[in-house]
């Protein structure tokens, strides 16, 4: 419902100044570009989608291995100690914690479409422990708030967009995506404990956080002594070995449980086909929108205005073309997508705005609209805490996206 209505709004407010630029400013060619900005946009979108179902193909088939080949059920075990800690309302052994470390994982590998689903499920069987069905239990929101900070371990999707868009090392941006990501799962983390009086100074949860963050802090001590040239160096290369690795570990847990690899692979490879041709009208629908409201001239004027507050209090103000994406992620993902890949149209996908938008993207999900998918599902009316607790998540990973995106681009 949200999007509809940024949906609309796009294409008024652009008619809007569109006619102002007319009649007051006597430009005849405006309506002429916002109409070739829909024709080139939906071409756009379609050579996107097109781009995207080979790389979904890809990882839901990989997935789709690591999963029968009973990596996925390892890890959930090896997991399962935080998970218990995290979520004390799940009895041990539900099928609900299953169905959240596969939501999780999917959304750890970047694979946005393929975790609603999976999301689905989890919320479902959380409604099934809730004992008032209208409002939303502590572990709905435990879990909904991880989901909105978005935890982007490997963003495939945003990588495909950045090759799509020529992009020289399109996985650049795995390493500041990784870092901004893990500041708003703690975040929010933390925030959720606080309100559910979550003691996070039990050793399981103190051992993890602390394992995780002294890597996180180790590689953003290595990344600053380093030159622009060798952080790109490094955190491609680094991007890179560990992709492969991911898929060389899910192949080898399927061998070693002697299935078909290969008939598995393409099982999972036909859900990532038609998850990426599901994309298509959306991402057609949000890029012609985005296209037009730009070519009005709407989006500079947003831009500027912001540019201008942020001069007045003494900043630096070379990361605010890439803002849009942040405003628009809590509301819409599909719609920060369109952002995302009409700033690297628009400043290319290797300045410091493009590069900027894609860690925005990656770094935290889409917080109203996972609440209203869903919560909806189920019939939760009262979400108490949970959206507080999902803007704070918002919040870190957007201030973590602009430090990152300066340490290593800028």
């Amino acid at each position: 419902m949200v999007l509809n209505y940024i949906w609309i709004a796009f294409f008024v407010i652009a008619f809007v100044i569109a006619l102002v630029r007319l009649i007051f400013f006597g430009d005849t060619q405006v309506f002429s570009e916002i109409m070739n900005s829909t024709f080139s946009s939906s071409k756009t979108a379609f050579d996107i989608s097109l781009g995207l179902t080979g790389i979904l193909s890809l990882w839901l088939g990989i997935m789709k291995i690591g999963e029968k080949g009973g990596l996925i059920a390892a890890l959930s075990r090896w997991l399962s100690p935080l998970f218990c800690k995290l979520f004390p309302g799940i009895p041990k052994g539900h099928p609900a914690m299953g169905a959240i470390f596969m939501n999780i994982s999917a959304n750890m590998l970047g694979l946005d479409n393929a975790a609603t689903p999976l999301g689905l499920k989890a919320m479902k069987e959380l409604q099934e422990l809730n004992t008032d069905k209208k409002t939303a239990s502590n572990p709905m929101i435990m879990f909904l708030v991880l989901n909105t900070s978005g935890l982007t371990l490997i963003p495939i999707s945003i990588m495909v967009y950045r090759a799509q868009l020529g992009a020289a090392q399109p996985t650049d941006i795995f390493v500041p995506i990784m870092i901004s990501t893990f500041c708003a799962a703690i975040a929010g983390v933390i925030s959720v404990s606080i309100f559910q009086r979550i003691n996070l100074f039990n050793k399981t949860i103190l051992v993890f956080i602390s394992g995780i963050s002294a890597f996180i802090g180790g590689v953003i001590y290595l990344f600053s002594a380093l030159s622009k040239e060798e952080i790109g160096t490094y955190s491609t290369l680094f991007a890179n070995v560990f992709l492969f690795s991911i898929v060389l570990i899910f192949i080898t847990s399927g061998v070693r449980k002697k299935i078909n690899v290969y008939e598995t692979f393409v099982e999972g490879a036909k859900e990532g086909f038609s998850t990426a041709v599901r994309i298509i009208p959306y991402l057609v629908a949000i890029l012609v929108g985005v296209a037009v409201f730009r070519a009005s001239g709407a989006m500079d004027i947003i831009i500027k205005g912001i540019e201008y507050v942020f001069k007045l209090s003494g900043l630096d103000t070379s990361f605010v073309g890439g803002l849009p994406v942040a405003l628009m992620k809590p509301l819409s993902g599909s719609g920060a997508r369109g952002l995302m890949v009409d700033a690297m149209k628009t400043y290319g996908a290797d300045s410091f705005i493009g590069r900027l938008s894609c860690i925005f993207q990656g770094s935290t999900d889409t917080t109203f609209y996972i609440l209203a998918v869903y919560f909806g599902s189920v019939g939760i009316r009262k979400t108490r805490h949970a959206v507080a607790c999902g803007l704070i998540a918002d919040l870190a990973g957007v201030i973590a996206a602009i430090s990152v995106c300066y340490l290593f681009f800028y």
